[in-house]
């Protein structure tokens, strides 16, 4: 954690602090093709975004309660036209997050395409719409809303006319800059905003192959080799029937990941991350599997159906190398279903060839060695006997399947607010669990399959004596310590009940504040969220207005309130020197009719509190990018005290800031 906090730090001081000023790192264009369609015939509408370097767009396939907003595109009822099918996202990256949004995200950078099927009912057609989206920068960690309009008129079997699409590619006639999404992630920095993850296949392809070498560690394995062994010297095929058999064992996974990638999409894999069936299923998967690894009880196939693949593979030949690559699945499948499934999950989050990739990937830590030790068949007299190892090896694991069995029903119960394993009970069971491991390791406990007590080897002491020291870091968090090492696993802070003199508590929100009954504010400040409720309230306590520029998605925002706004120094001038108000430029919450207005900046109608406190951000300071923080004098409210921050980590300069705002604001009559 210190060496990633020292990295943090010094990106933050090479970052150049960013000027309040309107950007556009994302410009949109479309066009439709076919470009002359038929009456009756179907065409599409083609969205393309070019996107900044060091930037990123969030895609429209994933689930729009994740945290991100969604890039959206709204038809209107136009003319001569109707819409097919949903708007489609074409070859997105992908990131499961489990940090800050505890489920998947798809994103694009460089380049965003976006299609919409449409159908054409008239000679003459007239498309129009709107967009919105979000871009937000790896480098300075800013989040900026992209928003506009679109329109294609055009006739049927002619070419686009000249007055909306002369070109295949329309630039947009609304400005580009003005916005309203939601998607908020990655920022680059090392520890306060992590850049998206190397997502490409090759880096998958090498996570699977090393859990599928772990894998071979399992006891259902291991007694596969003498059994592959034993075949080989009774075949006549030599190598070629070898490598064979090593192709069927790659064949026979991929197979399964092929089904899954055909089965599987965006649509699915936010159904895996935050449905409580799924979750509860791999919860009980991982709950049986690891008791059974502790000895309880042996998960096996039926023994009809393995003893009949096994039949088959004694015919030898073609058929029988595939019936004995089929056998050594299906007998490992009890120790290595775990593993696999983890792989098959998060293949699933991702585009159609990654469950084939990760497949192949895990499969071949299996075939390599088999293939090998049907060619060498001298290569097992070198290996080490199985015995009491291999059954510390499957203990560990059932720790481990435990522990992790209960991230699942973790999600399941902040998805659907069940408060069954809130923070302190998730800890609780988490310290038992490791616990236990470590007094496993050191040999206090025995389980059922043990062999006779021996002295530690050194590998094994160093090991248990890591587990302690995870466990003795999970203690303070009982009593409300952060435990920021781990904020991606463990449930919200929010959730805990218990905590120490020292922890967080929530704000009182006496203030009657507007929103204050689905909004709030972290680390126990008390403040507002509409600006001039904000503004009155500033006035009557004679402080400066501290304008926090926020968004739900914003992955930076959330940053900069853990590992700047956190800080004792910090933390004290918010609550004691400043009005604070949080306007969340995201939030979709739809106003009351009589709140709507058309806005001076892009002219578009302002509906929801989010578009029009970005509306606000814009047309007042002349800034779109989220997070973005204002020192306001109430008392004359025209402009900024102090030169306005955006992100930046080092809590000396926010000291800085939040003091110049101050004196300011004493010094003024």
């Amino acid at each position: 954690m210190k060496l990633k906090y020292i990295a943090f730090l010094l990106l933050a001081f090479l970052a150049i602090p960013a000027l309040a000023q309107k950007i556009t790192p994302a410009k949109w264009s479309w066009s439709i093709k076919p470009l002359n369609p038929k009456v009756g015939e179907q065409a599409e509408v083609i969205f393309k975004v070019a996107i900044e370097k060091d930037w990123y767009l969030y895609s429209s396939d994933f689930d729009k309660d994740l945290g991100p907003t969604v890039t959206t595109v709204t038809f209107k009822s136009g003319i001569g036209y109707q819409t097919v099918g949903g708007l489609k996202a074409i070859n997105p990256h992908s990131k499961n997050d489990t940090e800050i949004w505890n489920g998947t995200y798809t994103y694009f950078t460089e380049q965003a395409e976006f299609r919409q099927k449409i159908k054409i009912t008239a000679s003459d057609y007239l498309i129009e719409g709107s967009y919105d989206s979000q871009s937000c920068s790896n480098v300075s960690g800013l989040c900026v809303p992209i928003k506009g309009t679109f329109s294609l008129k055009g006739k049927a079997e002619m070419e686009v006319t000249a007055d909306s699409a002369a070109a295949p590619v329309v630039q947009p006639s609304a400005p580009l800059d003005s916005v309203v999404a939601k998607p908020t992630v990655v920022a680059a920095s090392t520890e306060a905003s992590e850049v998206p993850e190397d997502d490409s296949l090759f880096g998958f392809f090498w996570i699977a192959l090393g859990a599928g070498f772990l894998a071979l560690l399992t006891p259902c394995v291991y007694p596969l080799i003498p059994m592959t062994v034993s075949f080989f010297t009774k075949q006549k095929g030599g190598k070629g029937l070898a490598f064979l058999y090593g192709g069927f064992i790659v064949l026979i996974y991929v197979f399964f990941g092929t089904l899954l990638a055909f089965f599987a999409g965006a649509s699915f894999a936010n159904f895996l991350s935050t449905h409580w069936i799924p979750n509860m299923l791999f919860f009980t998967i991982f709950i049986l599997f690891g008791i059974s690894f502790l000895g309880a009880f042996e998960i096996v196939l039926p023994s009809n159906l393995v003893n009949t693949v096994d039949a088959k593979s004694d015919k030898g030949g073609f058929i029988g190398v595939f019936f004995m690559a089929f056998t050594l699945v299906l007998v490992s499948f009890s120790c290595t279903g775990p593993l696999a499934g983890s792989i098959l999950i998060a293949a699933s989050q991702g585009v159609f060839l990654k469950p084939i990739v990760g497949m192949l990937g895990f499969s071949l830590a299996f075939a390599i060695p088999f293939t090998l030790f049907a060619i060498f068949p001298g290569f097992m007299q070198k290996l080490p006997k199985s015995g009491n190892w291999m059954n510390e090896v499957k203990v560990v694991l059932g720790f481990l399947e435990i522990a992790l069995a209960f991230k699942f029903l973790s999600v399941a119960d902040q998805v659907y607010h069940w408060h069954l394993l809130d923070r302190e009970i998730f800890l609780a069971i988490w310290i038992a669990i490791f616990t236990a491991l470590t007094l496993y390791l050191f040999g206090k406990i025995s389980l059922p399959h043990d062999g006779p007590a021996k002295n530690l080897s050194v590998p094994r002491t160093l090991f248990a004596t890591t587990v302690l020291a995870f466990v003795i870091y999970l203690v303070p968090g009982m009593f409300g310590a952060p435990l920021k090492g781990l904020s991606g696993w463990l449930p919200p802070m929010n959730s805990q009940d218990f905590k120490g003199s020292q922890a967080v508590e929530p704000a009182a929100q006496t203030n009657n504040a507007l929103y204050s009954d689905f909004l709030e504010l972290p680390l126990g400040l008390d403040g507002y969220f509409d600006f001039e409720q904000a503004k009155a309230a500033a006035l009557q306590a004679n402080k400066p207005l501290f304008i926090d520029f926020t968004g739900h998605g914003c992955v930076n925002c959330r940053k900069m309130e853990e590992y700047v706004w956190s800080d004792p120094a910090v933390l004290r001038r918010l609550k004691n020197d400043y009005v604070v108000v949080a306007l969340y430029c995201d939030d979709k919450t739809e106003l009351p009719a009589d709140k709507w207005y058309t806005s001076k900046v892009d002219g578009q109608e302002k509906k929801t509190l989010g578009d029009q406190n970005l509306d606000f951000q814009i047309d007042r300071f002349n800034s779109n990018a989220q997070p973005h923080y204002v020192l306001l004098d109430p008392r004359k409210d025209d402009k900024p005290m102090v030169q306005p921050v955006a992100f930046d980590a080092n809590v000396d300069h926010f000291v800085r800031f939040l003091d110049k705002g101050k004196s300011i604001f004493q010094s003024a009559k």
